[in-house]
């Protein structure tokens, strides 16, 4: 029983030496794989032999034991020894399986020598049983691991697929694909080559994994080629006929199977993100058509009225040369008025486009809610007239951060809509709150309203009422402008309206907090 005890004490230390074959494969190359390989076969064969003369140590000095549980007992440890060891070490093991069988258990035992026919039979049969259980079991371990392995392929193609949706444009997207391999595959690097400017894109620290020659050369590739010296798998984009470039990786071998799916992947990727940069420049084209149609039928009839009151007024003092000069006066008068109307419109357009392009630089600076609403009065006041007016401002010593002079076009713009819109004698309520950082001027009116259809169109560009378009002279560009520039200082502008009883437009502005 001490012997017993030996070999069994003996297999478990080998066994804690076992190399794990389920943790995650390292690169390694030349003689470091030579000696792992070697190590790893070496501990598998001392340890199934040491396995084998354990059981025959324990089953000998039994006596309960036959040779039908010894049989069992081996044919056990083999098939165990095949799923950890692989089949070299469950061959060795049962060929040394074999002989002990034969020597310590098969009459005349301590003999090689077999009398009794049957028990030739049976060791062969323990032999054939041993050599296919083997087979079948590394087999078995073989495809589950490839299974195992392609599954987690898969998820790392997802993974990648998830990536490639996140850029935001084709550049941007090329930047990122090598990135996107090496964290997806935990590959030691990868590149990327577009065959259009031979643009090579790596991950972070891969150029010295990969040769620009060899990306190039890879381009004429039909199918995977692989560097199996340096590790390297190189994949062929293809849409078609036509080579879109090509992926370098290095470090981490990949199926088939899956460096075939990366490829077309990839290349779709690519091209849905040049489509959607297409896509987005025909629609802007097409945006900036309409607005050309859109402004050029704006500026035609807006510039037709005050041309034709100005070409009448010239016309006739062109004609008669007897008018008095008080008839003079009227006729210069109108065509004064023209041609305010004229630069009046060129601005407006003028202040659209540097809003819209970006160009209108802000100069913010602290003003107080009183000083911004005087201001907007001292510019429009006088245009009022007698219509009352009704203020409600109980906080007009805070601080606003904005442009004084910008911020000045949404007030008097908003209170020329009130005026132009109420009903005679109608009075326009001005009043102001603050909330969340914001004070919110709201303008009100006493007037016909806004349909409710029509309330989400009036802040587009050149779009008038249709109750009022031949009532009221405007472009239909200073709600627009007034909106521009109340986001430009990161406020907003809303309306709200009840038909027949008027409306109330509402911009924010911020307060500064470093006067608060």
């Amino acid at each position: 029983m001490r012997s017993a005890t030996h070999y069994v004490e003996l297999s478990a230390r080998l066994a804690k030496l076992w190399p794990g074959r389920n943790q995650t494969a390292k690169t390694e190359t030349g003689t470091d794989v030579l000696h792992s390989r070697l190590a790893r076969a070496v501990f598998s064969h001392v340890a199934g032999l040491a396995a084998i003369s354990a059981i025959t140590e324990i089953y000998r000095h039994e006596p309960w034991a036959n040779v039908t549980t010894v049989g069992f007992t081996f044919l056990l440890a083999i098939l165990v020894a095949a799923i950890i060891g692989g089949f070299s070490t469950s061959l060795v093991m049962s060929v040394a399986a074999t002989l002990c069988y034969d020597y310590f258990f098969i009459p005349p035992v301590n003999t090689w020598n077999i009398t009794d026919p049957r028990d030739w039979v049976a060791l062969f049969a323990f032999l054939l049983t041993a050599a296919i259980g083997s087979t079948l079991s590394v087999a078995a371990r073989r495809q589950t691991r490839r299974a195992e392995s392609q599954r987690e392929e898969a998820i790392e193609l997802y993974e990648l697929s998830q990536g490639l949706l996140s850029a935001p444009d084709s550049l941007a997207l090329c930047n990122a694909i090598p990135q996107h391999l090496t964290d997806s595959f935990q590959t030691e690097g990868a590149a990327l080559l577009l065959s259009e400017d031979q643009t090579v894109f790596y991950s972070a620290g891969a150029s010295h994994l990969f040769d620009a020659a060899e990306l190039k050369a890879s381009l004429s590739e039909k199918t995977v080629k692989v560097n199996r010296q340096h590790h390297l798998y190189f994949v062929p984009l293809r849409l078609g006929m036509r080579v879109l470039g090509v992926i370098g990786i290095a470090g981490r071998e990949l199926s088939f199977e899956t460096l075939e799916s990366i490829g077309p992947l990839i290349t779709i990727a690519i091209e849905r993100a040049r489509a959607i940069e297409q896509v987005g420049k025909i629609e802007a084209l097409r945006e900036s058509e309409k607005l050309k149609a859109a402004l050029l039928d704006a500026i035609t009839h807006e510039f037709r009225t005050p041309l034709t009151a100005m070409k009448l007024s010239v016309t006739g003092m062109l004609s008669d040369l007897n008018f008095d000069r008080e008839q003079c006066r009227e006729l210069l008068g109108m065509i004064d008025e023209g041609c305010d109307r004229i630069d009046q419109l060129v601005d407006e357009v003028s202040q659209m486009s540097r809003l819209e392009t970006g160009d209108v630089r802000l100069e913010l600076a602290p003003h107080t809610v009183g000083e911004l609403i005087d201001t907007a009065f001292a510019s429009y006041g006088a245009a009022l007239g007698g219509r009352p007016i009704e203020r409600h401002v109980a906080n007009e010593d805070v601080p606003i951060r904005a442009d004084l002079a910008w911020a000045n076009k949404i007030l008097v713009h908003l209170l020329m809509n009130a005026n132009l819109y109420s009903i005679p004698n109608g009075h326009i309520t001005i009043k102001t709150e603050t909330n969340k950082g914001f004070v919110f001027f709201h303008i009100s009116d006493v007037g016909p309203g806004i349909d409710p259809s029509e309330l989400g169109r009036i802040f587009e560009k050149f779009y008038r009422g249709k109750d009022h378009r031949c009532q009221i002279q405007g472009t239909g560009m200073g709600l627009a402008i007034a909106r521009a520039i109340a986001e430009a200082h990161s406020g907003t502008l809303t309306a709200v309206s009840t038909p027949g009883k008027g409306s109330t437009f509402t911009f924010s502005l911020p307060i500064d907090r470093s006067l608060v």
